[in-house]
């Protein structure tokens, strides 16, 4: 069992259930999944960009992405539907809770002028949403292998019904918000 998961069980789930007043354990918000996206829009005139990016993330997340195609033609961009234009994984289970550690512990900290994330990035429903600039911030990707730096958006589903319990739900896993 990953850490995180372990933490949550023992420190955060308590933790919520008393700072929320649930009733049972089984109330308390928790990570449903997460997706991992990058936007290839490159990838219409270099079709190599679709390689390189699916080893970058198969290489963060451990998992192989799936191709998300354009659903219309949009001539101004010489697109047409059907195109390949990103690729994207949805984590669940333990390969969830190791990245989103990973996430929290080693990428953020690694971002250049880190501040804290935002805590206004939430959906409505206790979901947040984050981008990064660099897939360079996670330490498995070797600086002389990639092609050029592209960023991604990393998406926490969590079971919350609020932001305020999302927000608490993830402040507890150690996300650093900006004050």
């Amino acid at each position: 069992m990953s850490r995180l998961k372990e933490r949550y069980r023992q420190e955060i789930v308590p933790e919520l259930v008393k700072g929320f007043g649930y009733r049972s354990v089984m109330q308390a918000p928790r990570l449903m999944k997460v997706v991992v996206n990058i936007g290839l829009g490159e990838a219409i005139q270099n079709a190599k960009a679709l390689d390189a990016a699916t080893r970058d993330v198969m290489t963060v997340t451990g998992q192989k992405p799936v191709i998300t195609r354009a659903k219309k033609s949009v001539a101004a961009f010489k697109l047409r539907a059907g195109m390949a234009i990103g690729l994207m994984v949805t984590l669940r289970g333990e390969r969830m809770y190791d990245f989103v550690d990973k996430l929290i512990s080693v990428a953020l900290p690694r971002v250049r002028d880190f501040q804290g994330v935002s805590a206004n990035a939430f959906d409505g429903r206790g979901n947040y949403s984050l981008g990064l600039r660099e897939q360079l911030v996670f330490p498995e990707i070797d600086y002389d292998s990639i092609d050029r730096v592209r960023g991604m958006q990393v998406t926490i589903s969590t079971s919350a019904r609020t932001d305020e319990e999302g927000r608490r739900l993830l402040q507890l896993l150690g996300m650093p918000f900006r004050n």
